[in-house]
């Protein structure tokens, strides 16, 4: 396994296949930044499934054992289940998922479950009507969300939910969305809000941090904690004392975990970002266009990863988090 300046491997690979989405929340892409004018990568930009399929096979060649599709909103990109496929047929590949807002889930999820997918992540910031509406910023229904999941467990993925917690907006939601996970068997993921990108207006006051959202669960039911399933897990993991289920809290504002990351991303159009806080990428496309064997591919990759040394979460001051960093709508989570 390639490791870069910090002795961390490359295990993650998290691949965004398009910037679109058809939500617009608040926290991601805020209408007033990303309206009807928006200028979104052309679709004929876009890497191709082959050429996906193609680089991630250079990763697994590196270490990559777990691939994250991701958006914007990835069920917007037709015919995903084929990339689902290819990449499935990587042998090195032990876990092979996907991130969504679930609106399109319960279309796709059986598909998406033939071709090989192993489970989802479904973002959901709340269950009551008006508090989803307003984080979301659609008029898609709750419901339709709740439908995906459903549909999801119905196929046999596995199932989370990610819920970003933001003060003042949602923190109410937090036990009604710890009991829908409890009755339904699907673990929730509570979320400290994150300064990912620069449009989205973030405050250190507008952050809730994990441990008192573990605390305000842990007072209805208790918990007990569960140690990490692999290295680099970046959830704490919390069992219910009960033995109905568990809960997850990631805090990487209040608790940063940069000296365990293993995560590379690549954008739609094939640039290789070695941070979600990242101000840049670097380019991959001429290398996937211009040649037919990888070595040079390979060399460049490992070269990247060789020379990396980021830890803004452990960094984040004043002047850190006042340069330019990338969307998350643009690389996903």
């Amino acid at each position: 396994m390639v490791e870069d300046r910090l002795g961390r491997g490359l295990r993650d690979l998290r691949v965004s296949v398009t910037d679109r989405c058809n939500f617009r929340c608040t926290y991601c892409m805020p209408r007033e930044i990303f309206g009807p004018d928006h200028a979104f990568v052309p679709r004929a930009e876009l890497l191709s499934f082959e050429e996906i399929a193609r680089v991630a096979a250079v990763f697994t060649g590196l270490g990559v054992r777990k691939i994250r599709l991701t958006g914007g909103e990835p069920l917007l990109r037709r015919n995903l289940d084929r990339l689902v496929a290819m990449l499935r047929g990587l042998p090195q590949v032990e876990d092979l998922a996907l991130t969504t807002n679930g609106v399109l889930l319960a279309e796709h999820a059986g598909s998406l479950r033939e071709a090989g997918l192993d489970r989802v992540t479904v973002s959901l910031d709340a269950l009551d009507p008006a508090i989803f509406a307003t984080m979301a910023d659609s008029p898609i229904p709750v419901e339709r969300v709740l439908e995906g999941i459903v549909a999801a467990r119905e196929a046999g993925l596995g199932v989370k939910v990610n819920t970003v917690v933001q003060a003042g907006v949602n923190e109410g939601e937090l036990l009604p969305l710890a009991a829908f996970g409890r009755d339904h068997g699907v673990t929730v993921r509570f979320i400290e809000y994150m300064d990912v990108g620069t449009s989205n207006g973030w405050e250190l006051r507008d952050v809730v941090a994990a441990a008192a959202m573990r605390a305000t669960v842990d007072a209805a039911w208790p918990l007990e904690p569960v140690a990490p399933a692999a290295p680099g897990e970046v959830a704490q993991r919390w069992r219910y004392r009960d033995g109905a289920g568990e809960v997850g809290f990631i805090s990487s504002v209040t608790q940063p975990f940069c000296g365990d990351c293993t995560r590379a991303r690549l954008s739609a159009v094939g640039e290789l970002f070695t941070c979600l806080f990242a101000a840049g990428g670097h380019d991959l496309r001429p290398l996937l266009r211009g040649a037919t064997d990888d070595d040079a591919l390979r060399a460049k990759i490992m070269g990247i990863w060789g020379a990396r040394d980021d830890r803004y979460s452990e960094l984040r001051t004043e002047g850190v988090t006042q340069l330019p960093r990338v969307e998350m709508s643009y690389i996903g989570g």
